[in-house]
């Protein structure tokens, strides 16, 4: 497509293709030639000295809504966002985020500071510069990374990389002795806001370090390291050494009661089963010593059948009173005739009943004689 060759600058200093003005009449054709964003994440994002951009075109003023709409078709949108990125983080990780989709077809520089320039204007950080690159070239949602990136953008650097817009929270950030240093990007119609992470950020992180200097010393120490390596005083590293061992027994204490509980609740679980299981069974034998001892009980039956069976066994039926005479025989003189009496006779209830009895006997004597 055709695109514009200029030197001219705007007022606020920035080259006139990046500005409002709209570009003069010289034109010709040059093809773009810029990187692509990377479609694959097996490796590293490069560096820009690695893969300068040499297209010779010139980057045609774009507006947001252009660039949101997906023009231009012949190279993706050329986003910048910069910062310190100490301790790298989520938050840092959702505002490259941001950045890299703000467009359909975005490619997304992201600029570091140098250690000499963060200690001058910002102050000591964590991670060394080196260690700062790194982390950003292994994010997923940048495709370039900028080693020593200015702490204030200048025109040359934006024409040097190609920006088209700059990413960062809409925060005016005061430094090097300005109000915003993002103040002349934002009038020149080159700044996109983005959205700050709240509850995390490189600060509240050292602060939690700080806070807990002596449980994170004492870890480290558990861990191997040496008191010089953690500028530790000598009664300190005594001191941390001795609070660890109390912890080490205050843990072995707690293990122990949580497995006492443990042995507690199983042996109520096993007496509650053993109670349980001793009602049923006494309910059981209960039942079964009354079917067999209860008022119609099996065992009163067969009690009753077996005494009067010895009842019967012990008194049995009386024999007659007389029995039948013999016959003679005329050889034999005759035998005298007794009268059978009872074996056993029940005692007179009354005592005119034995009189009774008395005057029958006499009679039957009588009789025979």
């Amino acid at each position: 497509m055709p695109v514009v060759t200029t030197d001219a600058e705007s007022e606020t200093g920035i080259p006139k293709s990046l500005s409002n003005e709209p570009p003069s009449e010289t034109m010709e054709e040059i093809e773009h030639t810029c990187p692509q964003p990377r479609l694959t994440l097996t490796a590293p994002a490069p560096f820009a000295d690695e893969t300068n951009c040499q297209c010779r075109a010139p980057h045609e003023k774009l507006t947001i809504a252009q660039a949101r709409l997906g023009t231009p078709a012949d190279r993706p949108v050329r986003v910048y966002a910069d910062g310190i990125f100490d301790l790298f983080h989520s938050g840092h990780a959702r505002a490259l985020m941001q950045a890299k989709t703000l467009f359909p077809n975005s490619y997304l520089l992201v600029g570091v500071c140098s250690d000499d320039l963060t200690h001058k204007f910002k102050g000591f950080t964590v991670m060394n510069e080196a260690e700062r690159y790194e982390a950003l070239r292994h994010c997923r949602y940048v495709d370039e990374v900028i080693r020593d990136a200015p702490w204030t953008l200048t025109p040359e650097f934006l024409e040097k990389h190609k920006i088209d817009f700059v990413a960062h929270d809409d925060i005016p950030y005061s430094s090097a002795g300005s109000d915003d240093v993002y103040k002349h990007i934002k009038e020149a119609g080159m700044f996109v806001p983005t959205q700050r992470t709240e509850g995390i950020s490189t600060s509240d992180i050292i602060t939690r370090i700080v806070r807990d200097y002596d449980v994170y010393a004492r870890r480290n120490l558990q861990r191997g390291y040496t008191a010089k390596e953690l500028n530790v005083s000598f009664i300190n590293e005594k001191r941390y050494r001795f609070q660890n061992q109390v912890d080490k027994m205050k843990e072995k204490v707690k293990n122990v009661e949580e497995r006492s509980k443990e042995f507690v609740n199983r042996v109520e679980e096993k007496s509650h089963d053993l109670i349980q299981k001793w009602e049923e069974k006494s309910r059981e034998f209960i039942g079964n010593f009354l079917e067999l001892f209860g008022p119609d009980g099996a065992w009163k039956q067969m009690f009753q059948e077996r005494s009067s069976r010895m009842l019967q066994a012990l008194s049995p039926k009386q024999s007659p009173v007389s029995s039948p005479t013999r016959s003679r025989s005329p050889s034999r003189s005759p035998s005298p005739t007794f009268s059978w009496l009872p074996l056993k006779t029940s005692p007179p209830s009354s005592p005119k009943a034995a009189s009774a009895s008395i005057s029958s006997m006499s009679e039957g004597d009588e009789d025979e004689k």
